[in-house]
């Protein structure tokens, strides 16, 4: 079996521009030959064992690192076995993509390009191109494994959380199926208890508690009758999956889990604890939430193929995932680092950088910064294993300045001496424009 890349060094070096120079793989986007060749000399060195391959992309709104994403995921499908990719969006809006990609329900992209995807990246036209190419694939009979899209995503939005209606309905549209009487009841009583959808979408609920009504007896109770919900299903697992199957059964029950983790969220947003704490909490449980989605979508993948996870690096990273907010210095366990400890060797996760981006508000990197020397190296990108920072000269990495931030685009997060153990691989891009189709930029 290969060794993974991280524990493949044999060499050590003296600085960090030995490093590259001699395991930097450049590669154009332009050049589909030359950019698969270099894709394979990347996966060759991945080990065998890794079933779910994480991208991060350095902020939201990169075009180029889109760009790669969707021709990587094309290789990987035509050359390396994946079957399935999960972005940075909502768990249960997914499945309408997942449904058009398939050839079912709607016939046009424009109608699940709001529906079916969170954050407004329905409307990134990468976004649009990647669903296009996957429905195109699925369509052609000589290609029997079907493709499949997932977003990992918490049903969550930066200045909301979503109520937990579509989610609870979904399980219990798949209960009603088997079991219409029992379904009928949990959605009666449910339904009382949810009320109404904006009381649980309150944007304010996140920066004050007391507009949150996820401790009011009414959630209180929602929690519990989800709990028996969940009890049931496991309860009466042999019989529901004899009257649907184990691949329904198994969705119905993540989705009620989902549910759980979407109620105890909003309970969180409804402590009266110190502000710092209740985001923290937030975030800790959106990153957990995205973790046990990715594991039961690579158990869902396991016998048809492998999955391609794209998120920011901060969701895919091994180590604290840190947002400056004010003067508060955020921290908390980010998915990649909880996947790390689930999927062990399954679980590999390359990071992206950017030299430039005069759309994103990103200037030139300062002289010494790790993405000056990257992209000091032949591009315009370029792959180099981080080895985990083994054999790579310490000091130099410890001494390594970070870079300037971005003036325009506050998802983006420069690299630091943390980050060689961060990430398996990086990918370094010269420079990166503003996404097609992307809500406009602070000015």
């Amino acid at each position: 079996m290969k060794k993974h890349s991280s524990l493949q060094k044999s060499s050590t070096y003296n600085t960090l521009n030995d490093w590259i120079e001699h395991e930097s793989i450049p590669i154009s986007l332009d050049s589909s030959e030359e950019f698969n060749k270099s894709i394979d000399k990347v996966i060759t060195s991945i080990s065998d064992s890794v079933e779910l391959l994480g991208l991060g992309e350095a902020l939201h709104g990169g075009e180029e690192i889109l760009i790669l994403r969707n021709q990587l995921f094309k290789h990987l499908v035509e050359a390396h076995g994946y079957s399935a990719i999960a972005i940075e969006s909502s768990f249960p809006k997914a499945h309408l993509v997942n449904d058009y990609i398939n050839g079912h329900g709607t016939t046009s992209y424009e109608d699940v390009q709001d529906t079916g995807f969170s954050h407004g990246f329905g409307k990134v036209d990468a976004n649009r191109e990647l669903v296009e190419w996957m429905r195109e694939y699925n369509a052609d009979p000589s290609h029997q494994t079907k493709l499949q899209f997932y977003g990992f995503d918490s049903p969550t939005e930066m200045t909301h959380s979503d109520s937990p209606r579509e989610v609870l309905y979904f399980v219990l549209d798949y209960l009603t199926a088997v079991d219409n009487a029992r379904g009928k009841k949990y959605k009666e009583r449910m339904d009382e208890l949810i009320g109404q959808d904006s009381d649980w979408e309150n944007p304010d609920a996140m920066m004050d508690p007391t507009k949150s009504i996820g401790l009011s007896p009414s959630a209180t109770a929602l929690r519990i009758e989800t709990e028996n919900l969940i009890s049931e299903l496991h309860i009466r697992r042999p019989g529901l999956v004899a009257k649907s199957d184990e691949s329904r059964y198994l969705e119905a029950l993540h989705y009620a889990i989902v549910a759980r983790q979407l109620l105890n969220y909003h309970a969180t947003l409804a402590q009266k604890s110190e502000p710092g704490k209740r985001i923290i909490d937030g975030l800790g449980i959106r990153d957990a939430v995205m973790a046990n989605n990715l594991e039961y979508i690579v158990l869902r993948e396991r016998y048809r193929g492998k999955v391609l996870a794209f998120a920011h690096n901060s969701h895919l990273k091994y180590r604290e995932a840190q947002w400056q907010l004010g003067i508060e210095l955020l921290t908390w366990w980010p998915a990649g680092a909880h996947l790390k400890e689930i999927l062990g060797p399954r679980y590999a996760v390359i990071g992206s950088t950017v030299g430039v981006s005069d759309a994103n508000g990103i200037g030139q990197p300062e002289t010494g910064t790790l993405e000056e020397q990257l992209i000091n190296s032949p591009g315009p990108v370029r792959f180099i294993p981080t080895h985990q920072g083994n054999g790579l000269p310490t000091p130099e990495i410890e001494a390594l300045p970070t870079r300037s931030g971005s003036t325009k685009n506050f998802s983006y997060f420069p690299l630091s001496s943390q980050s060689f153990t961060d990430f398996d691989w990086f990918v370094a891009l010269d420079s990166t424009t503003y996404s097609r189709g992307g809500p406009a930029l602070q000015q």
